[in-house]
This record gives C-alpha cells, sequence and structure tokens, in this order.
C-alpha cells in the first residue's frame, strides 16, 4: 500500500472497502437523527439506514446515492422526497491529530452537496467542540473543493473559516483529500496540494478545541443553503470512495 502520509507516520485506521454489501458495521453507524424532523441548513434529503440503494460497497469502493423518492413507510420519514446516506465513525473510531486521507470520486448535477468531515466528540453544542470540513463541493460548482473549520469563536451555519481550490475533474475522477491534523495547525489539502491551513492562535478553546478527539462523517445532501435549487432530472447521482486511511505518530 503506498502513503502519501509523512513518514513519520504510521497507519492506526482504515477501510478499503474490499467486500461488497453493506458498508462495515463494526467501523461505521447511520446517522439518521433529524430525518423526522428534518435535516439542518434546509437540506431536503431523508438519510436511510442500512439500505443499498443508498449505501453499499461494490468493487472496491463505497457508493453513497441519492434517489429521488419518498419513502413513505419509514417510520422516521419526514416528508422527503429524494433519499440518500449519512455514514459516521461516532461511537466507533475517533482520533486526535493525524494525516486523513479519502480517495474520492463527487457527484455532479445541480442541488448536490457532498461532504467528508469531523465532529468533537464532546457532547457540547455545535460547533464549540470543533467542525473540519476536509471536503466540501456543491453540483452547481462542480469544480470548487472547499476546506472549512468551525470554532466557538467562528460560529455555525455558513460562517467558519475555510478555502478553496478548483479541481476540473472532481466529478469524473479520483482524487485524495487530505487533512494534516497537529497540536500547531489543519492543513487542508488535495493530491498533497495543501489550499488552506488554520493555525492554532493558542489563544484558547473557543478559537481551538482540537486537542480532543474527533469522529467522521461522509455523506451525500441534497438542496440546502449551500447547494441551492434541486434539478430532479440529476438521480440517482453518487459519491464514491476508494479509501479512507488515517495516520498517527507512533506517540500519538
Amino acid at each position: 500500500m503506498s502513503s502519501n502520509a509523512p513518514p513519520e507516520y504510521a497507519l492506526v485506521w482504515s477501510d478499503e472497502f474490499e467486500t461488497d454489501g453493506l458498508p462495515d458495521q463494526s467501523k461505521w453507524r447511520y446517522d439518521t437523527e433529524a430525518n423526522a424532523t428534518g435535516w439542518y441548513n434546509h437540506e431536503l434529503q431523508y438519510y436511510a439506514k442500512a439500505r443499498l440503494e443508498n449505501s453499499r460497497v461494490s468493487n472496491g469502493k463505497l457508493i453513497i446515492t441519492a434517489r429521488k423518492e419518498s419513502l413513505t413507510t419509514a417510520s422516521d420519514y419526514g416528508g422527503q422526497e429524494y433519499t440518500s446516506a449519512r455514514l459516521t465513525t461516532r461511537g466507533k473510531a475517533s482520533w486526535t491529530y493525524g494525516f486523513f486521507e479519502i480517495r474520492a470520486k463527487l457527484p455532479c448535477g445541480i442541488g448536490t452537496w457532498p461532504a467528508i468531515w469531523m465532529l468533537g466528540t464532546a457532547n457540547v453544542p455545535h460547533p464549540a467542540n470543533g467542525e473540519i470540513d476536509i471536503m466540501e463541493q456543491v453540483g452547481k460548482n462542480p469544480t470548487s473543493i472547499e476546506g472549512t473549520i468551525y470554532t466557538a469563536s467562528t460560529g455555525q451555519n455558513l460562517g467558519g473559516k475555510s478555502g478553496s481550490i478548483q479541481i476540473a475533474d472532481a466529478c469524473t475522477a479520483f482524487h485524495d483529500y487530505q487533512l494534516t491534523w497537529t497540536e500547531d495547525s489543519l492543513v487542508i489539502g488535495v493530491d498533497n496540494n495543501a489550499y488552506f491551513t488554520y493555525a492554532n492562535p493558542k489563544s484558547g478553546v473557543a478559537e481551538w478545541p482540537f486537542d480532543a478527539p474527533q469522529y467522521m462523517l461522509l455523506n451525500l445532501a441534497i438542496g440546502g443553503d449551500m447547494a441551492g435549487p434541486v434539478d430532479d432530472s440529476i438521480f440517482p447521482v453518487q459519491m464514491e470512495i476508494e479509501h479512507i486511511r488515517v495516520y498517527q505518530k507512533p506517540q500519538q
């Protein structure tokens, strides 16, 4: 296995998606908490649990698929006209510091909003426990990749500190979306090209809550404040992930 991690880092967690079927339940759980009430940021999707139509491993890839359909018979159905999936390692794996790499191919289509991100495990109101968006993209601007952090000092919604990079073939080719997280900074990049750095200001937890564990989330949202209106002719659409690898220094 080739590695883009710094030479002193060792692999501590990975998913290579080698077994077809539902995602590995020892590594992933489904986040469905807001289906009944409606998802955040005015998003329009219903996140299905353990449903192959929305999340499956096939031919060495995790495929998260959004569809134009309504699961009206689901006990937590909230009136949504789209289905998708939101996977998380919460309660199964979390990390403090490290090099994170997610090799993915993103969807295209007006109204899609895929994300690869992390949240703090502490039971405090968001975003006081920190949020790291390793990759966000929207179908209305498919070549623009954004990395963003949220803290108590930045506020929430669309008010974080961020940077962006242009990837012309983000929807047609796989790329390595990366985070290097140390005590001193968060560095977000693509294909070993760093484009956004958030330095630890050494001024307290309100600006740097990133000395505590965070877990990973993968989701494909539809519509919402960032993605905007939805073109129903695009469905089904999917985000494909080839591998996820987490490396840390041995003392971590």
